[in-house]
């Protein structure tokens, strides 16, 4: 009887605590998505005298808000530790992040663990599927310039063009430095039974952690960011030719993600917190674009090599628990990344403090936060800031 109530109280308490994440949210999101709106729609202005440093805003907004959906995982318990090359070394250079995919949650750890990656976060587009076009999110992502991608062969081609256009059209004009994209094309549950056929009928080897990649999006962002002669490539696209100043893409980052036992954790979990502290495992490991092959057949088989040796990593991990050490090294050094519970409290703070000011009261603020050329490092808090524009805002200190 005892062993059941105990049972039956943890039920009980796993039960309750989902439900008041769940709660909060969904609170959450009804008091910053609107925010975040709201203060874009107040600084069109800005938009048009200053394009620069209203990208600059939205893309600060835009970290925060992704700091959230990080907090709900990281106050679950739900962390990450870092292998392989250290990505901060390329934060402030452009770079196309490939990436495995086995489930929703993979988003929210990179979400999290590009948190401490400097301007990472603010500055980067998202390749996503369009079905998140129609959540909660997708008014963020439309507004910040991330592509939704629709599968199937019968959208591909036209897709691409799209995508490219995109590109051109947005990627420099928002000054965006990281694009992040999953080559497979979608989970890994979902297309692990077809790309082992196709790799059978092809002469490719079997793989069971990760699928065989699609070239098309890889392609069309090489062509399009890469500056002229960078992988051997005559012309870098007309993103490249309008923005002189721009370098183009300099790295390609290969990240895998790893869960224990080979169990994912899903967007579900990642907002009702009911799986045990999990430890998530990434791998990164960085190439310079000037390696990438820029033909298309090479490229295929460029890319299937790191797909191939994600599968190695994978295998690897999920029989000892750690990822092997790089080639011609004895020993693996992983790093435990970190986020600030400080700065978390803060950021949700200035979210739900704004039903009391008003956003034209905090509109004012936060214009007054970027021309007063606050940086990452600056500690004021927003209640000093505030009343220097006689605005009483927050009693929270706030870092960028």
């Amino acid at each position: 009887m005892a062993v059941t109530l105990e049972r039956a109280q943890r039920v009980g308490y796993t039960c309750l605590k989902a439900l008041l994440r769940f709660a909060f949210m969904v609170a959450n999101n009804l008091v910053a998505i609107p925010s975040y709106v709201l203060y874009l729609i107040v600084l069109q202005p800005l938009r048009i005298l200053d394009s620069k440093s209203f990208w600059y805003i939205e893309g600060v907004l835009f970290k925060w808000l992704l700091a959230m959906v990080a907090s709900w995982g990281w106050w679950a318990g739900y962390t990450v530790v870092e292998w392989g090359d250290d990505v901060k070394a390329v934060s402030e250079d452009e770079a196309m992040v490939l990436v495995n995919h086995q489930a929703t949650g993979d988003v929210c750890t990179l979400m999290m663990c590009l948190q401490d990656k400097g301007t990472v976060v603010r500055q980067m587009m998202w390749l996503m599927d369009h079905i998140f076009k129609y959540t909660n999110f997708g008014i963020v992502s439309l507004i910040h310039g991330d592509f939704f991608i629709r599968q199937g062969k019968a959208h591909r081609d036209q897709q691409l063009v799209l995508l490219r256009d995109h590109l051109e059209k947005y990627y420099r004009s928002r000054n965006r430095k990281w694009i992040v994209l999953f080559p497979e094309g979608g989970f890994l549950r979902k297309r692990r039974e077809t790309s082992q056929e196709f790799a059978k009928k092809n002469n490719l080897p079997f793989l069971k952690h990760v699928t065989l990649p699609r070239l098309g999006a890889t392609q069309v962002i090489l062509e399009t960011l890469v500056a002229p002669q960078e992988n051997g490539t005559p012309s870098g696209g007309d993103a490249v030719r309008k923005e002189s100043k721009s370098k183009g893409l300099q790295w390609v980052i290969d990240t895998t993600i790893a869960y224990p036992k080979a169990e994912p954790i899903d967007i579900q979990t990642w907002i009702l917190g009911y799986r045990q502290p999990t430890v998530t495992h990434v791998h990164y490991r960085i190439f310079p674009v000037k390696d990438v092959p820029a033909e298309p057949e090479a490229l295929t088989n460029w890319l299937y090599q790191r797909f191939i040796e994600k599968e190695d990593l994978l295998t690897h991990f999920y029989e000892t628990g750690a990822f092997p050490p790089p080639q011609g090294q004895t020993k693996a050094i992983s790093r435990e990344m970190t986020l600030s519970n400080l700065w978390l409290v803060a950021i949700q703070s200035f979210a739900f403090c704004q039903e009391g000011c008003g956003t034209a009261s905090f509109s004012i603020c936060t214009i007054a936060y970027f021309k007063n050329g606050m940086g990452p490092e600056d500690t004021m808090g927003i209640q000093a800031l505030a009343n220097e524009y006689h605005v009483v805002c927050a009693n929270v200190n706030i870092q960028e």
